[in-house]
């Protein structure tokens, strides 16, 4: 009756249109109250989860990709993506999807991603005759990969709710994120043909190498943060602060585009940026805590064990189950409710962690570029001025899907780099 009563009124919530996390901490508070706990629980539960020192990375890294963005490392970035694969058919479509590839070793957030490579592409590829519907969801859809590719904001708050090494989690993604941004090139360079989309002229090689020397500290700020954090020389939360203080340098003395009077400007958007990721993050944890009380995750494993699937049919069920979940439950929410209750089932079914870990990132940044909540799929449609309905998702979805289904099929692309670097765990 009371995990009833707590999904029912979460929905009733969702559907008059309540954001997630409010509806996550009223439909927790009421339930509380209802099982004859005090309120206050909610209150210690939502500081508990976010008082920690690896979260100390989120908000930093969010702030270095805001710093990178105003500071000039991803116009150059772009225009290093251009040099290289304008001139290939739907050329600055493919130069969307290689930019969020390297702008994904950079900030580790879908929105900014969205946001940033949106905000100089989307128009642009409208003008050259791409329809804003495609333009919107290539968009959103490249988006995905910052998370996948290290570093990554949503692997360290994986890593937080699993106790998990973030440096093997970080090393997992890398193939899985390479793999999306070929899937997503492969598929545009078909539909650009198809459609009959612009390509740019081919940029002759000495030109990209002017090009890719003025856009080399781009380069080279992954290159540091990742190298700094798999010698040792810091741990992932302190290599968010390295970000910062890299891109302050670069924007400040190298490029010039950043200016001491932005600084301000800049914080405050930082600042934006991260309290939706913590205020989500703080609801979910209580409505997750109501969920063990109540012994959901029990009633799951039980009905698994039950059912006796195969290895390899539980994890295509829990991409099923997260595929629907991402539909109506924002992706942040989803694996801080979800997590937890998945992670019985990894000894029980002797699965891979980082394979599960993988799977079930992936398949929620699936549902940020899903309607109805998808949240990369509104920032896109912002950006371009589209309406929701107008714009192309699917295809780019079906392709990130065929991604998953890879790694549920073929575990070693996930642990492969991680055994190479750090040794089998």
């Amino acid at each position: 009756m009371e995990l009833a009563l707590l999904f029912g009124v979460f929905l009733v919530l969702l559907v008059l249109g309540v954001p997630v996390a409010v509806a996550m901490l009223c439909s927790s508070v009421i339930n509380l109250f209802y099982i004859g706990l005090p309120g206050i629980i909610a209150a210690q539960r939502m500081v508990d989860s976010i008082n920690s020192f690896p979260l100390l990375a989120v908000p930093f890294f969010i702030l270095a990709g805001v710093i990178m963005n105003q500071a000039g490392l991803t116009q150059r970035l772009v225009l290093l993506s251009r040099a290289y694969v304008g001139h290939r058919p739907g050329g600055t479509a493919q130069v969307n999807v290689l930019a969020s590839i390297f702008f994904s070793g950079i900030s580790g957030s879908a929105s900014a991603d969205t946001a940033a490579i949106g905000s100089m592409l989307i128009p642009a590829m409208k003008k050259e005759g791409y329809s804003p519907g495609f333009a919107a969801g290539i968009t959103a859809a490249s988006s995905t990969i910052g998370p996948i590719i290290p570093p990554s904001i949503g692997m360290v708050i994986y890593a937080t709710i699993t106790e998990m090494s973030i440096g093997r989690l970080f090393l997992a993604g890398i193939v899985p994120g390479l793999l999306i941004g070929i899937s997503l090139m492969v598929l545009v360079h078909f539909m650009s043909k198809a459609r009959g989309y612009p390509r740019s002229d081919r940029v002759p090689w000495g030109d990209r190498g002017r090009i890719t020397f003025v856009a080399l500290p781009a380069i080279l700020a992954p290159v540091i943060l990742l190298g700094g954090i798999f010698s040792g020389f810091y741990t992932p939360t302190e290599a968010g602060v390295v970000a910062c203080l890299y891109g302050l340098g670069v924007g400040l003395f190298v490029y010039r585009d950043l200016r001491p009077r932005d600084l301000a400007r800049v914080l405050a958007h930082a600042v934006e940026m991260t309290a939706l990721p913590m205020v989500i993050l703080a609801s979910a944890s209580v409505f997750a805590f109501l969920l063990s009380l109540h012994g959901f995750g029990g009633l799951v494993v039980s009905a698994l064990r039950w059912f006796d699937p195969s290895p390899m049919m539980l994890l295509l069920l829990i991409v099923l189950m997260l595929l629907l979940i991402g539909l109506i439950v924002e992706g942040l929410a989803a694996m801080i409710i979800f997590v937890p209750v998945f992670m019985p089932l990894i000894p029980a079914f002797n699965l891979d962690e980082l394979q599960v870990a993988l799977i079930v990132l992936m398949t929620l940044l699936i549902g940020t570029v899903t309607p109805p909540v998808g949240i990369q799929l509104y920032i896109a449609a912002s950006v371009g001025d589209v309406r929701i309905r107008d714009v192309e998702v699917w295809p780019f979805v079906a392709a990130m899907l065929a991604v998953v289904l890879l790694v549920v099929a073929f575990p070693g692309l996930v642990t492969f780099v991680p055994d190479l670097v750090m040794g089998a765990g």
